[in-house]
């Protein structure tokens, strides 16, 4: 019974993430950049003013969170395992060329991110308790008529949550320190859950605290880690650019433990992996953007733009091209393993060692208490208020239960689940084109640009 279900789901995944939905995501990204005249190129400067200059001040309008622990949170649940195992994968499989059609997909990424942020803070709405809640799922209800399709998504995010948010991160946590540091999942799974506790169970208001601290702490560890090894193999860094774009047209020939490469495979490993780390167009982020105190959408709009900026273009290029200096691509490794080996050579001693574990131990808690929050969205749609609570304690229960169990077949639905959630998601976002340019007019309208 078992092997069908794998089988089944192996079908369906194979559908989900192959060229239907990755058609599907890489088009609504490039209509929204015709149609928005380019926003996450024109209003790029914007954004990074926008966050880096208000770090520490709340925002005008209602909401729970400031606008930068909004994005905050929103990092914490895309800066996660896929940023090193996500990025070590597509390029395991596509070869150096996978790395160009990651940044494609992230540079169009950032338009859909935009967009999405800003349709969801116009429809959200104060949930009985006073938190102001949003996503795709109250879209369809209040500004489409299609409450059906908002419960459709509200379940697949509330599900998805427990794999890809929860059970698969506890494990490559468990499974990290086990292996580095010999200690034992049991102990790991307790010691995780009661961390995540202290966090999620003060709601949004203390994730985002949190998360305001640990993202940016956790990124600039990481990248200053990658920094250094860039800075020790700088001759190398021009051939292995040559390598990205001579790979992303014309695939890469087998090499060392290398199987070589088409370009099509360049392409589809690189688009997929780039939007499951940035999830632009799955519709996650704009259910915790939509907290922020904020005094128009398209204002909380460009901090997506941002998010998918520090994503992709930061984190996931920085892995990249640290596997392609040292040499590792090419190792026969592949996803985490493979991002390990580049660092354990690029840096001295056990450094590279320390600095991977490290980060994919902070880089999965902060996609742990970041995708509690979006599970519980889900869950507060379908139930009310009074559901948060406890789903936030059955959270806890389920980080135990990743950090010791084997978790293949959970991945596989997870990533099925996570990327069904695209389709209501965008049809949300493609109806909502009319109001979406409205806003921008509007916003951008009354400061001359």
């Amino acid at each position: 019974m078992l092997e069908l279900i794998e089988a089944g789901n192996a079908w369906l995944n194979g559908l989900v993430w192959g060229w239907p939905t990755i058609g599907l995501l890489l088009g609504t990204g490039i209509l929204l950049t015709i149609v928005t005249r380019a926003a996450q190129f024109r209003y790029l400067g914007f954004a990074l003013r926008e966050v880096l200059g208000k770090l520490t001040q709340k925002g005008q309008g209602r909401g729970s969170v400031s606008p930068f622990q909004a994005v905050a949170t929103a990092l914490a649940s895309t800066v996660g395992v896929g940023n090193i195992a996500g990025v070590g994968t597509a390029i395991a499989i596509g070869g150096p060329g996978a790395l160009f059609w990651l940044w494609v997909s992230g540079l169009l990424g950032m338009c859909t991110k935009f967009a999405e942020i800003v349709i969801a803070l116009h429809y959200r709405e104060a949930d009985a308790a006073g938190v102001m809640r949003g996503g795709a799922m109250y879209t369809l209800k209040n500004g489409l008529g299609l409450p059906w399709l908002g419960t459709i998504f509200a379940g697949l995010v509330s599900l998805a949550a427990f794999g890809i948010g929860n059970m698969v991160q506890a494990n490559s946590v468990a499974d990290s320190l086990r292996a580095t540091f010999g200690v034992a999942p049991p102990l790991t799974g307790v010691l995780l859950a009661l961390v995540t506790a202290a966090v999620i169970l003060g709601g949004i208001r203390r994730i985002g605290e949190v998360a305001e601290i640990l993202v940016p702490a956790m990124a600039l560890f990481y990248l200053g880690g990658a920094l250094v090894i860039l800075g020790r193999h700088v001759t190398e860094i021009p051939a292995a650019l040559g390598l990205v774009f001579d790979g992303a047209f014309s695939g890469t020939a087998a090499t060392g433990g290398f199987a070589g490469a088409t370009v099509m495979m360049a392409l589809r490993y690189g688009v997929a992996r780039g939007l499951f780390s940035n999830e632009a167009g799955l519709g996650s982020a704009p259910m915790v953007h939509a907290a922020a105190q904020t005094d128009h959408p398209v204002r909380q709009g460009l901090y997506g733009i941002f998010e998918v900026f520090v994503d992709t273009l930061l984190v996931c290029t920085s892995s990249g091209l640290v596997i392609l200096v040292t040499g590792a691509w090419d190792s026969g490794e592949t996803g985490a393993a493979l991002s390990g080996q580049a660092f354990s050579i690029g840096l001295p001693g056990t450094w590279g060692n320390i600095v991977v574990t490290t980060s994919l131990v902070l880089f999965a808690f902060s996609t742990v208490i970041g995708w509690s929050y979006y599970g519980e969205t889900g869950i507060v749609y379908l139930f009310g208020a009074r559901a948060a609570v406890p789903y936030r304690l059955v959270w806890l229960l389920f980080i135990y239960l990743g950090a010791v169990g084997s978790l293949h077949l959970i991945w596989d639905v997870a990533d099925t689940l996570n990327g069904l959630m695209a389709i209501p998601n965008l049809i949300s976002v493609l109806a909502s084109l009319p109001l979406l340019l409205q806003l921008q007019r509007e916003f951008f309208g009354k400061r001359g640009s």
